[in-house]
């Protein structure tokens, strides 16, 4: 009911009247990969603004790395290569240190609702916009990505003890999550997980939960996969060049904002879709992993809070580590009504 709330929301916005600026813009997005679930909210977003501005207003974008590499994104906002920049803080934790709290794992962030309205939430985070602010750059929406799960080959790990010396695929805070269960995570790139399952250099791959499975194919040899284990997921905002938005005409500056739930919608709206695809394909093929409370309390106190002191103390002559930390939990519980 959300998306459709929402979507219907901005047709009767467009229905209303046209906005035309005197000026035509046209801006550059910056993404990697190709179209795809987590790129229906910006797709959605640039659909919006050139209906809304008749035309006066696009926002061009350009997939596969091809304006910038996807490390590079930021850098590249920050000497105004483009307008629109895609980037996820676990590829460059050392450019965004504070936005890497919402790369940390076992985050209490239960459904796709509870992370829109934290993501969201930190994009207003006055912390997080003074650190885009020195690359030049805004915050404005979030890819949300789902909470990711795993999905692997050999040993079904249906114990907590079975992690232990197995090869995963995990980025960021899942990763050290990871770790200190005793795993040996890696950081191998998306496009080569298949053939690194297939061949054993890795027994098991994390990503969002469900489509991205399926995307790179690793259903055809997983033999089993988890479920509501829910480790964590990655934060990979859209920024804004702050030069070309404070240049932009105040309507089409109305226009992006007014853009934002569109997003969040459209990506909830997609997710929901490959759901009904992919789980039960999957689950018609391999063995479902689940852990009962207890478990996931176990795995929670190895994995969540030794991570999270980690982060806290590393990063506490950098910025207010505590604050952010606790800034995202308390916003998550009042998300999730605690």
């Amino acid at each position: 009911m959300l998306v459709r709330s929402v979507l219907a929301a901005a047709v009767a916005a467009m229905v209303a009247g046209q906005v035309s600026a005197a000026d035509k813009v046209e801006w550059n997005a910056s993404l990697w990969g190709n179209p795809r679930a987590v790129t229906r909210g910006i797709e959605a977003v640039a659909k919006y603004v050139e209906e809304k501005s008749a035309g006066n207003f696009t926002i061009k974008i350009n997939y596969g790395e091809t304006l910038s590499a996807a490390r590079e994104n930021i850098d590249s906002i920050s000497l105004g290569a483009f307008e629109v920049a895609q980037m996820c803080t676990s590829y460059h934790p050392g450019k965004n240190p504070l936005g890497t709290v919402l790369d940390l794992p076992f985050l209490p962030l239960p459904n796709f609702d509870v992370l829109v309205k934290v993501h969201d939430a930190f994009q207003n985070y006055e912390p997080w916009q003074k650190e885009l602010g020195r690359w030049n750059a805004k915050p404005w929406v979030t890819a949300v990505l789902p909470q990711y799960e795993f999905m692997g080959v050999g040993k079904p790990p249906r114990e907590l003890e079975d992690w232990k010396s197995m090869r995963v695929r995990a980025l960021g805070g899942i990763g050290e999550a990871m770790r200190n269960l005793g795993s040996v995570p890696t950081t191998v790139p998306a496009p080569e997980v298949y053939t690194s399952l297939e061949r054993g250099v890795v027994q098991a791959a994390s990503f969002p939960y469900s489509y991205t499975f399926g995307a790179y194919r690793l259903h055809e040899i997983g033999k089993w996969f988890t479920e509501g284990l829910q480790p964590g997921t990655l934060h990979c905002p859209f920024v804004l060049g702050k030069d070309a938005y404070a240049n932009l005409p105040a309507e089409y500056q109305q226009m992006m904002q007014d853009a934002i739930p569109l997003n969040y919608a459209a990506l909830k709206s997609a997710y929901e879709e490959a759901d009904k695809k992919w789980i039960p394909i999957y689950k018609a093929n391999m063995e479902v992993i689940t852990y009962t409370e207890e478990q996931h309390k176990a795995f929670k106190a190895v994995g969540a809070k030794p991570v999270w002191d980690d982060w806290v103390e590393s990063n506490k002559g950098k910025f207010d580590s505590q604050a952010a930390l606790d800034f995202v939990l308390n916003t998550a519980a009042a998300a999730a009504g605690k």
